[in-house]
């Protein structure tokens, strides 16, 4: 069970728009993010979902429209404030991002390095506590090169965690998985949620995965250049009247393409 319907938001986008040059990824994005939900950005490939990651921690402004999170605008920020709201968030990157010359709890450590004046002993017993949380208690000596894939990404998340952030951020989490990993990594995303209270913020396009996982979704479509669905994925995978969000959630290709392959 996710978050209840009236719980806070802790993201907030208002008319979010995206353009590089001539060129309009998104536009009149809006959506809202519950404290303690898992929340997914779905699509096809080039829709603008892991752009619109990108807007949300910080790393561009919007071209037009607002995004609040945790209360704060970005572009409000600077220095001590900014990396005040950095605390307060993590992410993992899609090929999870670890430095191979470090061992996973060196790389656990990273952030807590970065962010805070605790001695190294102290570092890596939350770096141990980490890894444990994502069953990785026992490789915390091995290199990123002596893992799997699968390992890798908890790994990722793990880090992304160090600092026990109110909002987690997971780029394609199952890319690359064979289907009984990434199930296994959905079980442990969910089952992170639930336990820490941690607010997940997940884009991906592997439908198990938003079925699994998801409290709520939008889905973001390249041709609209914009949102064209929001709601309880399962919701939508039985219910959807959109036809690109029907063809989505049930697996179906477009009729043309049917009509083409026959």
């Amino acid at each position: 069970m996710g978050a209840p319907a009236g719980a806070e938001a802790v993201i907030t986008a208002e008319g979010v728009a995206m353009r590089f040059g001539a060129r309009t990824v998104f536009r009149d994005v809006s959506f809202s993010v519950r404290r303690g939900e898992v929340f997914v950005i779905l699509g096809g490939s080039g829709c603008g979902k892991s752009t619109l990651l990108k807007l949300l921690i910080g790393l561009h402004p919007p071209s037009a429209g607002r995004i609040a999170v945790l209360g704060a605008e970005w572009g409000d920020l600077g220095g001590a404030a900014r990396r005040a709201l950095l605390r307060r968030i993590g992410v993992m990157w899609q090929s999870g991002a670890l430095l191979g010359s470090l061992t996973l709890a060196e790389n656990v450590m990273l952030p807590i390095e970065a962010h805070t004046t605790l001695p190294e002993e102290a570092r890596r017993l939350i770096a141990l506590s980490k890894l444990g949380l994502v069953g990785l208690g026992d490789a915390a000596d091995r290199l990123p090169a002596e893992i799997s894939g699968g390992m890798m990404k908890r790994a990722g998340i793990a880090r992304a965690m160090a600092l026990d952030p109110e909002i987690l951020f997971l780029d394609e989490p199952s890319a690359g998985l064979d289907p009984i990993t990434s199930a296994g990594l959905d079980a442990l995303i969910l089952s992170l949620a639930r336990q820490t209270g941690t607010t997940f913020v997940v884009v991906t396009h592997e439908l198990q995965s938003i079925l699994a996982i998801g409290d709520r979704c939008i889905m973001l479509d390249k041709e609209a250049q914009g949102l064209i669905a929001e709601g309880d994925p399962k919701a939508l995978r039985e219910s959807a009247t959109h036809p690109v969000v029907r063809a989505f959630f049930r697996r179906e290709a477009p009729a043309e393409a049917g009509a083409a392959g026959g």
